[in-house]
Formats: structure tokens, sequence, C-alpha cells
């Protein structure tokens, strides 16, 4: 088929051979995805038990995936007759429906109860998420936009607050975008993956931080069947609504009759270990940035401490689990000694196998912008792109440490 994902020439270059094969797979609808597998792993409680008996039940059942997974990975799979009840990935909705109540998606660890919209956190967000835009998203990487695109789904806010940000208005202002529910949520990922796109994209913003309408979307799918008023209702936020494509094809969608899509959790990592417990469950690939060395940048250009030690510990748990990921590192102006030759330096001592996509997009925006308003001078040495000197020494230290990065850096050489 033209629009399998396993046909791209891009899987050839040097560095990608073989690599991400479950995610690869579950784009291809040959093998279901992780939050299919949950649906049929049982758990041994009631999801009406208090959340510490919830957490024991997900540590229990856990290695039952893990073991269902791995077998998937170099054979068919035949559902049972039945889903058992309560099962894995209803667990993993309930416990971000209590996680809520003392919020620790992220690692802020706040503890405020979102649910009842009183004191908020850092992400300033009680229960309710918003969709700033989603659609089939053409600017990823290669082999995450294949042919079809990237289902991208952009929600709003964010747990970080980098000067530079270039999607400000998404993550810098809470109320922008469309009002959701999970059920919104699910009908706009089950429309992306119905016109076509390879995955189903969790972006923002920042994407924990609406881990629990995320997680309820999730459990949604593998039943839904949208109406002609859903589908109706998710368009104002559609940002290719002018080029949706109409009539859309089911069986782009499906993998035994119920919907399939491999999930891209594309993310600053910032998280808990408690939601990177649930997201191994229900995540095929992983997207994580790792922008920032292990100084203080972090802390005077996004207001955020202990990220070094988060972000990396968080990259080591993908990676010891084995999962499918890539990293990304975006070149700042002024900033390769402190932040880019240590991120590629940790990457080439941990993990130098993994794909690296260098990025050369930064461009002044937010409070680093100097045609805006709300530019702040105390933010001059990042008031500027990258220059190409900068750019290629960044290339040259990745080249020295054998990083496989080419195929992702300079993506705008390949054609699908």
């Amino acid at each position: 088929m033209v629009n399998d994902l396993n046909s791209l020439s891009i899987w050839q270059e040097a560095g990608l051979k073989g690599k991400l094969p479950w995610y690869r797979q579950v784009a291809d609808n040959t093998t279901p995805a992780k939050f299919r597998i949950a649906e049929y792993v049982p758990v041994s409680t009631s999801l009406a038990d208090d959340e510490a008996r919830l957490w024991e039940a997900l540590d229990e059942a856990t290695p039952r995936f893990l073991t269902l997974w791995r077998e998937l990975k170099d054979g068919s799979w035949v559902p049972a007759s039945a889903k058992p009840q309560p099962n894995l990935l209803l667990l993993c909705r309930e416990l971000t429906r209590r996680t809520l109540r003392h919020c620790t998606f992220c690692r802020w660890r706040c503890g405020v109860n979102r649910s009842q919209g009183g004191k908020l956190g850092t992400c300033q967000l009680a229960d309710r998420s918003r969709v700033s835009s989603y659609f089939c998203h053409l600017g990823e990487e290669p082999i995450y936009r294949g042919r079809q695109g990237s289902g991208t789904i952009f929600l709003t806010s964010c747990n970080m607050r980098c000067a530079f940000c270039q999607n400000g208005d998404i993550s810098t202002d809470k109320d922008n975008g469309l009002l959701i529910t999970p059920h919104t949520l699910a009908t706009m990922a089950w429309l992306l993956r119905a016109e076509g796109c390879h995955n189903i994209n969790w972006v923002g913003g920042e994407p924990t931080i609406h881990l629990h309408t995320i997680v309820e979307a999730i459990s949604l799918l593998p039943d839904l069947e949208p109406s002609a008023a859903d589908l109706r209702a998710v368009l104002p936020a559609k940002g290719d609504f002018y080029l949706t494509r109409y009539p859309y094809r089911l069986k782009n969608a499906l993998f035994g009759g119920a919907f399939n899509a491999p999930l891209l959790w594309n993310s600053n990592f910032f998280m808990s270990e408690a939601t990177m417990k649930l997201l191994r469950l229900l995540i095929d690939v992983w997207l994580p940035d790792l922008k920032f060395g292990p100084g203080a940048c972090a802390v005077t250009l996004a207001r955020t401490p202990w990220y070094w030690e988060t972000v990396t510990a968080n990259l080591k748990l993908i990676h010891g689990w084995g999962e499918d990921f890539t990293i990304r590192h975006l070149v700042m102006p002024n900033h390769l000694d402190c932040c880019t030759r240590p991120v590629l330096a940790w990457i080439a001592e941990i993990m130098p196998e993994v794909p690296v996509n260098i990025m050369d997009q930064y461009c002044p925006g937010n409070l680093c912008d100097p045609d805006s308003p709300q530019y702040d001078p105390k933010y001059q040495e990042l008031a500027r792109r990258p220059t190409a000197g900068e750019l290629l020494e960044a290339y040259g230290y990745a080249r020295n440490l054998g990083l496989c990065f080419e195929a992702l850096s300079f993506e705008s050489n390949w054609q699908p």
C-alpha cells in the first residue's frame, strides 16, 4: 500500500534502519496499539478501592501487560472473547481521575485538587482541557509525518515557562482554544486517523497537564463510533478544515474491527514517575525534548528547577524499558557550551543508538522577540536566530560523538 509507513525510504537511512519497529507495526495496523492490549489485561481489584490499592494493582498488572506486549512484537494477536472487567486501561483512567484531586502529573507535584477548581498549581488549570487546534501535520520529522501526516492535537497551557516559546499563544494562554470533553478529544483523534494520519500526536503547550482528559479519551477509542453531530462539533478547531479529506476511510483506523493508532507522546518530559508508569502502558512512541543542559539555563530561561535530573531520569526510563523514541534538541543562540554540548554528550554516553533531531528552527518568540511588545531586554542573547556557524558547530560535535542525527536533522533532503 502506498501509505504504509514501513515503505518509506527514510527507514533505509543510516541511523534509522531497524529503529522504532513497534511504532511502525502499529502505524500500519499489523498489530494493536498498547491501549488496545491494556484493555485485555485483567486487574485484581475493584476500581472503587482506595488509591493506594489501585497503584498496587497497576504494579501487579504491568508485568502481565509487558509479557503480552513482548509476545505481540514477534507474533499475531487474537483478542479474547470478552474484555475483562475491570481491565488495565480502565485502571489507568481511574488513577488519572484520582490523581487530579491532588495533582502530581508533572514534576512540580503541586498537590492541588484540580477537580474543585479552587487553588491552582503551576499549570494554572483546573479540570477542563482546551485544544488550540488539531490537524494533519506535515511539518514533523518524516518518520512521523510520512506521506499522510501526523495527527497532531495541540492542547493549551504548559508546566514550563520558556521565555522564547514559539508557541507562546498556546502555552501561556490557558483560555486559548476550544473547550473539550474526553469524548470530544477522542473524536478528534478518531477523525485524524480515519483521514489517514500515521499516528495520534499528543502535544501542546504540554500534554502532561491534561493527562486525565487524554487517558479518558484513550479509554473511549476502542469502541468509539462518532456520530455526524460529533464530527461537526470538532470541526471548528480543525486547522486544516479547508483540506479535510472527506469521505474518510475507516480502514485507515482499524485493527481487528476496532480503532487502532500508535499514540505519540510529544512532550517536554518534565513528568512525574507516576505519570511515566501510566504512559508506559499506553504510549507507542515517544518524542521528548532535551532542551537545557545541567546548569542554570532551565531556571533562568524557563523558570523550571529540577529540569536536568527530571528529564534525563525519564529518558533513562524509556530507554531501559525498550521503548521506541527519538530525541529533539533545539540549538539556541549563545547556548552551545552550556546546553547543546552537554546534552549531546549525555546522549552519546547513555543512549548513543537513539536517533536525535538537532533542530535549527529556533527563532525568537514570546519574551525574546525584539519586535514584540512583550520583549524583555534581559533575554537579549536569545533575540536572534542561531548563526550558520553555531549550527555547523553543533552538527560537527554530534558527528564526532557518533550520534545518529543526520537523517532527522537534515530531513528536508528527504522526499516521500
